[in-house]
């Protein structure tokens, strides 16, 4: 990932992309975490609340984000005060049920049996895609991946949130489960104001090998 672009816009705070509450489709897909508790991975998860929200359900739940200044904001926001610790490439932050990372996603090592994919596969490029996908086959072989996608014109905008069509998905996931498709551009109006006529949301569950 551009480990700049994001730094920057964490810096300048244009972080359109966070959402004050949980997330409705995490909250939704109730089946995604029974059985649990669970092993949850949230990559490039920002300061969402879902961390939190996970944590507070009883699931051992990692974060992992390259924004220390998302860090500094999730934990204020969510009044944790975290121990700090180094492990290999991470600096970790540790609250109840809560692992913080502070680094580069392609380093991630360690073993998880659910991974909530809100907005991360949408925030890397399509070459960075495959390393990422086999990244996630790794440490949740086995697992459950819940993936939220978009598709719109690229004509329009290149991304971040990057368009990424059904046969991509389906060419990294082919067992991938379509639990919700839909148009959300009446929705979606500052993406409507930059030009698209057109915005559809996938979420997507997935069983990975």
């Amino acid at each position: 990932m551009d480990r700049t672009f994001w730094l920057e816009k964490w810096a300048q705070h244009q972080i359109g992309f966070h959402q004050p509450q949980v997330h409705p489709d995490l909250i939704a897909q109730a089946s995604f975490l029974a059985g649990g508790p669970h092993r949850v991975l949230v990559p490039l998860c920002g300061k969402t609340l879902d961390l939190h929200w996970l944590a507070e359900q009883g699931h051992a739940t990692t974060g992992i984000e390259l924004s220390d200044i998302a860090a500094r904001e999730f934990h204020e926001e969510q009044q944790r005060t975290p121990t700090r610790s180094v492990s290999g490439p991470y600096t970790v932050l540790s609250s109840p049920n809560l692992r913080y990372l502070l680094g580069d996603i392609m380093h991630l090592e360690g073993t998880f049996d659910r991974v909530w994919d809100r907005a991360s596969m949408v925030a890397l490029s399509p070459e960075q895609r495959p390393a990422y996908v086999d990244l996630l086959k790794r440490v949740a072989s086995g697992g459950e991946l819940l993936l939220i996608t978009f598709d719109y014109d690229t004509r329009v905008m290149s991304g971040p949130p990057f368009a990424i069509p059904h046969s991509e998905v389906l060419g990294f996931y082919p067992n991938a489960e379509i639990l919700f498709h839909a148009d959300i551009i009446d929705h979606v109006h500052a993406f409507r104001e930059r030009g698209h006529d057109r915005w559809e949301k996938t979420l997507w569950r997935v069983k990975l090998p």
